[in-house]
């Protein structure tokens, strides 16, 4: 029996999290699913940020597991393109229903567990730097996107 703190509990959870993301809506007629991400995602702004900050947190749990260097380093582009793309009006909308980066991580933290481990965990300097790194990114696309569209209804409501 697992402890309510082992791997395959927070598996699990992380799972439950991913597929309310990125699968939890099926399209009627269709095999096709999508989740909140890219629902929350056309929020101007904030929607990006939101669902930015949940796919960090799958991220920062998965350094807690212990997962090399590779491993989270592919989580993170996973993220990075996410968010960067996503950002885009309509387009990146589009763009979060097909990429799936949530689900692609839980992929890759599901097949690093479904085998013995033979790779050391990364160090906690890289993990560190590879989160907070992602964090940054995450809030300064966040930021550019706030002042852009500010910026906009500026130019707007004064008339040009």
């Amino acid at each position: 029996m697992s402890s309510p703190s082992s791997p395959e509990v927070t598996l699990r959870n992380l799972r439950k999290l991913s597929n309310l993301l990125d699968n939890s809506l099926g399209i009627p007629g269709t095999p096709y699913s999508i989740g909140l991400d890219p629902i929350i995602g056309i929020i101007p702004g904030g929607g990006d940020l939101v669902t930015g900050l949940l796919s960090f947190y799958i991220v920062f749990t998965a350094a807690r597991l212990g997962l090399p260097r590779e491993t989270l380093g592919r989580l993170v582009m996973n993220v990075l393109i996410d968010v960067l793309v996503g950002t885009a009006p309509i387009f990146g909308d589009l763009f979060d229903v097909v990429w799936k980066a949530n689900s692609k991580n839980m992929d890759l933290l599901e097949k690093h567990f479904s085998v013995p481990q033979t790779t050391k965990k990364a160090d906690r300097v890289f993990i560190f730097l590879i989160l907070g790194g992602l964090l940054l990114a995450i809030l300064t696309v966040s930021a550019l996107l706030i002042w852009v569209i500010s910026s906009l209804y500026q130019f707007l409501a004064t008339g040009g």
